[in-house]
C-alpha cells in the first residue's frame, strides 16, 4: 500500500452554539480536511483546525505545509513503513503541530486498514467506548448555569467550565454552577491562561474553603509561565492541569521535572500528530502522572482518532475531553466513531472507520 495522493479540502460545520474562552469566541468549525489516497484504493483521512491563538497554525499555512513541504517527501512511501513516514513528517519542518497531526492521522489510519483492524487495536487495545465531558462557554451567569443544568439533563456528568476573563466573577460562575448541579455532575475549571498565579491561587482556594469540589483547573496562567504554574500546583488541594504549557514530550518532562502540574492534557493538534501523543502518555506513565485526552474545536474526523489513542492507552489517558462533535449541529462523517451526547462507541470497522465526509468541499491546488 503506497501513498499516491495527498488532497486537500475544507469541511464547515455549525456549532449548536457559540464557543467563548478566555482567548476566543467561535460560531463553526472550519477545518482543513486532508485525505491520502493509496494504490490499493484505500483512502485516510486527516484533519487540522486554524488555532492560531494557540499553536499559531492558520488555514493557509497548514495548506502550505502539506502541500509544499510533505506531500514531495511522503508520495511513493510505503504506508507499512510507519515508523519512516512518521519521522519524516516530524523532521521535514518545525512546529506547524496541526498540519503534521492531521498527516498523521491519515497516515495511521491507513496503517490500522493495512492490517484491517480498528486503529485501537493497533495501537493496543483496549474497551472501545469511552465518557465525555462536556464545555460550557464563558459567559453571564443565568447562561453558564442554564447550559450547565441543559447538559445535566441530556446525560452529562461531567462539566469543563470555561472561565478567565474576572477573576471576581469567575468565581461567582462556579459557585452558581456548583449550586445547580451538585451531586449530578463533576465540574472541571478551564482558565485559559486567564488568571496569574496570585489570582489563581486565590480563586482556587476561595472555591475549596467555600465548599465547591472541583475535579481540577487546567492552564490557570500563561502558558510559558511554569514557574507560575509550579506555584499554584503548591499551594492548592486541587489538582492542577498543563495544556498549552505542554506541546510535546520534551515540555511535559520539564514540567513534570518542576511539579508544575499534576494532570497533562494531551491533543493530537498539540503534539503533532499521534506518534508524539503516545511519547507523552508514555513519558506521564513514567513519572505516575494521569493524562486527559482533549481536542480542539474539531470535528469527528480527527477527534475520532483521539479516541482511538484514548482507549489504547487508557492505563494512564483517564480522563476524556473529546466533545468537539457534541458541540456541532450534525456529525459530517459517515460511518466511524459514534458521539452521543456524553457517550464515544468505537466501531470495529478498519482505521478510523470512516466511509465518506459529507459538505466537503475539494480545494483545487
Amino acid at each position: 500500500m503506497k501513498i499516491t495522493d495527498i488532497k486537500l479540502g475544507m469541511l464547515e460545520v455549525p456549532l449548536k452554539t457559540p464557543f467563548k474562552t478566555a482567548l476566543r469566541t467561535v460560531e463553526r468549525i472550519r477545518d482543513v480536511i486532508i485525505i491520502v489516497e493509496t494504490d490499493s484504493g484505500h483512502k485516510g483521512y486527516g484533519e487540522a483546525p486554524a488555532t492560531y491563538a494557540i499553536t499559531g497554525d492558520t488555514h493557509g499555512s497548514i495548506i502550505e505545509a502539506i502541500n509544499v513541504v510533505m506531500k514531495p517527501k511522503l508520495l511513493g512511501r510505503d504506508i507499512s513503513n510507519l515508523n519512516e513516514i512518521t519521522d519524516i513528517i516530524q523532521t521535514s519542518m518545525v512546529k506547524n503541530y496541526n498540519a503534521k497531526a492531521a498527516i498523521e492521522i491519515a497516515i495511521y489510519d491507513l496503517y490500522a486498514q493495512l492490517y484491517n483492524a480498528p486503529l485501537y487495536k493497533i495501537l493496543g487495545g483496549g474497551e472501545p467506548s469511552l465518557q465525555t465531558d462536556i464545555t460550557i462557554s464563558v459567559d453571564y451567569i443565568e447562561k453558564m448555569v442554564k447550559d450547565s443544568v441543559q447538559a445535566v439533563e441530556l446525560g452529562f456528568d461531567i462539566l469543563k467550565v470555561k472561565v478567565g476573563k474576572d477573576i471576581g466573577l469567575d468565581i461567582e460562575r462556579i459557585r452558581a454552577i456548583d449550586a445547580a448541579v451538585k451531586d449530578k455532575a463533576l465540574i472541571r475549571l478551564d482558565a485559559n491562561q486567564g488568571w496569574t498565579a496570585k489570582e489563581a491561587v486565590h480563586a482556587i482556594r476561595t472555591l475549596e474553603d467555600s465548599g465547591v469540589a472541583l475535579e481540577l483547573v487546567e492552564q490557570p496562567v500563561a502558558a510559558e509561565d511554569l514557574v507560575g504554574m509550579q506555584y499554584i500546583t503548591e499551594r492548592v488541594v486541587t489538582p492542577i492541569m498543563a495544556d498549552e504549557s505542554t506541546f510535546g514530550p520534551r515540555e511535559v518532562i520539564e514540567l513534570l521535572k518542576m511539579r508544575a502540574a499534576d494532570i497533562i492534557n494531551i491533543k493530537l493538534m498539540k503534539a503533532g500528530g499521534i506518534s508524539n501523543a503516545i511519547k507523552i502518555a508514555d513519558v506521564a506513565a513514567n513519572y505516575g502522572v494521569e493524562c486527559m485526552m482533549g481536542c480542539m474545536l474539531e470535528s469527528s474526523i480527527s477527534v475520532s482518532a483521539a479516541a482511538h489513542v484514548a482507549v489504547a492507552k487508557s492505563n494512564v489517558i483517564t480522563k476524556i475531553d473529546l466533545d468537539g462533535p457534541s458541540l456541532c449541529e450534525y456529525d459530517p462523517v459517515v460511518c466511524g466513531v459514534k458521539f452521543n451526547n456524553s457517550e464515544i462507541t468505537i466501531s470495529d470497522k478498519p482505521g478510523l472507520g470512516i466511509e465518506s465526509i459529507k459538505n466537503l468541499q475539494m480545494l483545487d491546488l
